[in-house]
């Protein structure tokens, strides 16, 4: 009988009955996940209406035009007839328009930083589920493998039980290992469709179907500097806005000239009333004088607001470092873990493929074939959660690292 079936890759397993099934990639869950995300619709649309509500802004200061009536009619006295066109037009610099307009620019660059933080809140929370959920996969088809090697071996021993090469209670000792390793398949598989159902939950997506996980792509991002990171790019704008507040406030202290001109008719006569015609045009100066001292006050205020930004982008910039340092130095003990592991997965692997041959003669213990088979079963158990451990930590890093 052969037993080095069960030592190669675990995707052979996926021929097996009953978990026959379609394949989904990590690709396909993220981008689930992104095409369906109402958060990021809202973004978008905040950044619609802005361009929206800039548009409005610009129409305000062109010419303004109305135009009201109030004709009034009476048998007595013949009425009363009021007409009236109004133009106005406020006059302010260019540089006050244009930094008006800029705050719906900063507005919307604020919005598209916050779409771009929460997409990779997003991918980061579906990489996550799908790596645990692949470790989940691995677990199982491994210990089917296994199990239905057990199946196996197990006809063997009964067959050398009933010709006395075996006692009677080490087949029993046998049936019971492979009950167990059964109950452990069917606890995994009962785990992994739980964990897909947490990733289509996290995806917006409604499918219970059974689905094999392509093992994840996922590549170590090289480190940036904390300015290259969209956490600084955040900051930075919630600087530039400062800036700008402050430059409204200066322009909102400036003189104002409004130009206004008007034409209309007001008669009691309701004939010739073009005798009662006018037209006038006149000019509008506004020129803050005093107002307590409040424009040096809003100042002071925004002076605190960029004192308190900068302290927050500092500890942002000690934590983005200190994070990135510790989680390259768990990468490399997870890997030196996963190294030591597979030197024991391929000495378990060696003895049990021995036992497996001696087993088929009589030549070595149930006991002793049982426990190798346990000892590879916990030997494969630590690289898989320490693989599983060490992509998550990728994963964190890549979050970090997006640029």
């Amino acid at each position: 009988m052969k037993y080095s079936f069960i030592f190669g890759t675990v995707w052979g397993a996926m021929c097996l009955s009953g978990l026959q099934a379609q394949t989904c990639d990590l690709n396909h869950y993220l981008n689930k996940a992104l095409s369906g995300a109402p958060l990021l619709k809202d973004y978008q649309n905040q950044v619609i209406i802005n361009q929206i509500d800039s548009l409005i802004l610009k129409a305000a200061h062109k010419p303004q035009v109305n135009f009201s009536a109030n004709p009034y009619w009476s048998p007595m006295d013949s009425g009363n007839y009021d007409a009236l066109l109004t133009l106005r037009q406020t006059i302010i610099g260019r540089k006050n328009i244009n930094t008006q307009l800029y705050s719906y620019t900063l507005d919307n660059q604020s919005i598209q930083n916050a779409q771009q933080v929460s997409e990779q809140d997003l991918k980061c929370a579906v990489t996550q589920q799908y790596i645990t959920t692949y470790g989940v996969l691995e677990e199982l088809l491994f210990n089917r493998a296994l199990k239905d090697l057990l199946q196996k071996e197990e006809v063997l021993v009964q067959r050398l039980t009933e010709a006395s090469v075996y006692r009677q209670t080490d087949y029993l000792n046998f049936h019971i290992t492979e009950q167990q390793q059964q109950l452990l398949v069917d606890q995994l598989y009962a785990d992994y469709q739980n964990n897909i159902a947490l990733l289509n939950y996290l995806c917006g997506e409604v499918d219970t179907s059974f689905v094999y996980l392509l093992p994840p792509d996922i590549a170590l991002r090289p480190n940036l500097l904390f300015e290259e990171t969209l956490q600084y790019s955040g900051f930075q704008i919630d600087s530039l806005v400062i800036i700008n507040n402050n430059a409204l406030i200066d322009y909102a202290y400036r003189p104002k000239l409004e130009i206004f001109s008007d034409a209309g008719l007001n008669s009691s006569f309701a004939r010739q009333p073009y005798r009662h015609l006018g037209v006038g045009i006149g000019l509008s100066l506004s020129i803050p004088v005093y107002d307590g001292g409040q424009r040096q006050k809003e100042h002071s205020k925004l002076s605190v607001s960029e004192q308190t930004r900068n302290r927050y982008q500092d500890f942002s910039r000690q934590q983005y470092r200190q994070q990135i340092d510790q989680l390259h130095q768990q990468l490399s003990h997870l890997q030196k873990l996963i190294d030591q592991a597979r030197e024991v997965v391929s000495s378990t692997r060696l003895l049990v493929e021995a036992y497996g041959k001696q087993l088929q003669t009589g030549d070595t213990s149930v006991t002793e074939y049982i426990l190798a088979i346990g000892n590879y079963i916990t030997a494969q158990h630590v690289i898989t959660q320490n693989t599983n451990s060490k992509l998550q930590i990728i994963n964190q890093i890549n979050y970090w690292n997006h640029e």
